[in-house]
């Protein structure tokens, strides 16, 4: 076996490994050999055919092997002899492979950058403080008692956090919104529907809730809605401007519960102090769970600004193409359409090359620091992983460790992701830590 290796780029190199002809013919031995032993041919008892009616019958599967074997040899081999660190093969070209001839491949493969890593002991991180402030408790349980709140009909003018039960038909002028979106009704004439009446979540149609304060059942009103220019849920509509003509049907005013007992039970409460303890215990979890998110987002910008080097282009491109994976779904889910994807798509392929490259890097810089550090994945670490996914997605554990079983590319990426999470804890255990304060 011969190996030359050629420079393509920084991270693709070409390994061109050369067979002579005694190893190819060895391997095509070794093919028909197996395939002769279960072959089932009249006449002949199994592994007892001549080798030339065993080639004549199952030529295309001796074939078949012979080839898988050869590249196997040429791939297993030229890493073995060359040393390369492989991440992913991205091309191969096999030329002519016959048991009488030598054989030359050709491997294209991305490799694992060389790097010096930077010093990731004492990596500077800030964190909010977790305490929870009285009114930020408070804030919490007026929450609560909203999502328990009764909707009684008002005999008055609308006023900040009614529902007002109206009509509505918009136009552009002068032409119907159904004509310009027929396929958005809601957008364009609705006989009866519900706005909350300057709520701090916006409706539907952006800024109509903010124009109601003052109506009262019966009323009618022209309001004026300037569609953003990135409106995306309808982009016929975007950066356009259109008059509704409102009329309101009813009012109903938020009628908060009762801080009784009845609701402190519905909450797991005595009274309103133990509330207010437990509300606060909550606020102060997940403002620890921001505040790891947060430093585990700085040791990463950190160390991403400490060294530079070249990515590979092959896990790059995954990458890219799971980033925006996730995009998609996530937006599809608010009703982004496919026209709007897309009329988009340059843009969001380059968005989503851009947070892809930044992502293999860290995840090459996590990699070394794992194995500087020794940082291993155990069967714990791999039981609490399926333990997690289970309650989050709701699934039966048995049905994940059988995928996990059977899938081993799916099992190696979650490996990789566990340790990747060890080495960003890591990191993070070992950061400096300041405080911001309360102003900041």
């Amino acid at each position: 076996m011969n190996i030359e290796i050629k420079d393509i780029s920084e991270t693709r190199k070409s390994l061109v490994v050369t067979l002579d002809q005694a190893e190819v013919a060895a391997e095509h031995k070794a093919v028909v050999g197996e395939i002769s032993k279960q072959a089932r041919l009249p006449g002949f008892r199994p592994g007892k055919a001549p080798a030339s009616l065993v080639l004549k019958r199952y030529g295309k599967e001796i074939a078949d092997e012979f080839k898988q074997k050869v590249l196997s040899k040429a791939y297993r081999g030229g890493l073995e002899q060359s040393k390369i660190d492989a991440l992913n093969v991205t091309d191969v070209q096999e030329g002519t492979l016959a048991s009488d001839q030598a054989a030359t491949i050709t491997i294209t493969l991305d490799v694992r950058p060389t790097f010096v890593l930077p010093d990731y002991v004492g990596l500077s991180t800030e964190i909010k403080s977790v305490d929870a402030t009285d009114a930020e408790v408070d804030t919490v349980i007026d929450g609560m008692r909203s999502e328990r709140a009764d909707f009684k009909v008002a005999e008055r003018p609308a006023a900040k956090g009614d529902y007002v039960k109206l009509a509505y038909e918009g136009a552009i002028d002068g032409k119907p919104v159904l004509e310009l979106a027929p396929d958005k009704q809601i957008y364009g004439k609705v006989p009866q529907t519900w706005e909350e009446v300057e709520g701090e979540n916006e409706g539907l149609i952006p800024g109509l809730g903010k124009q109601l304060a003052g109506l009262k059942a019966g009323d009618k009103k022209d309001v004026t809605i300037a569609f953003p220019s990135d409106f995306s849920a309808v982009p016929a509509l975007a950066g356009k401007t259109a008059v509704y003509a409102v009329e309101v049907q009813e009012i109903r005013e938020r009628v908060l519960p009762p801080m009784d007992e009845a609701f402190f039970k519905a909450h797991q409460s005595a009274d309103l102090e133990s509330l207010k303890v437990n509300v606060r215990n909550n606020l102060k979890g997940r403002k620890e769970h921001e505040n790891r998110q947060a430093q585990r987002r700085q040791v990463t910008e950190s160390l991403n600004a400490k060294v530079d080097f070249a990515v590979p282009e092959s896990l790059v491109e995954s990458e890219t193409q799971q980033v925006l994976r996730q995009f998609i779904e996530e937006n599809m889910r608010r009703g982004m359409s496919a026209d709007q994807f897309e009329k988009d798509k340059k843009q969001l392929h380059e968005g989503a090359s851009k947070a892809a490259r930044i992502r293999v890097k860290t995840q090459l810089i996590l990699a070394k620091i794992a194995e500087k550090e020794k940082i291993t994945v155990t069967e714990k670490d791999i039981d609490t992983f399926i333990y997690r996914e289970s309650v989050m997605n709701n699934q039966k554990p048995e049905k994940l460790v059988k995928e996990l079983t059977q899938n081993r590319d799916k099992l190696r990426s979650v490996q990789q992701s566990i340790m990747f999470d060890k080495a960003l804890d890591l990191l993070v255990s070992k950061a400096t830590v300041t405080t911001a304060s309360a102003q900041a």
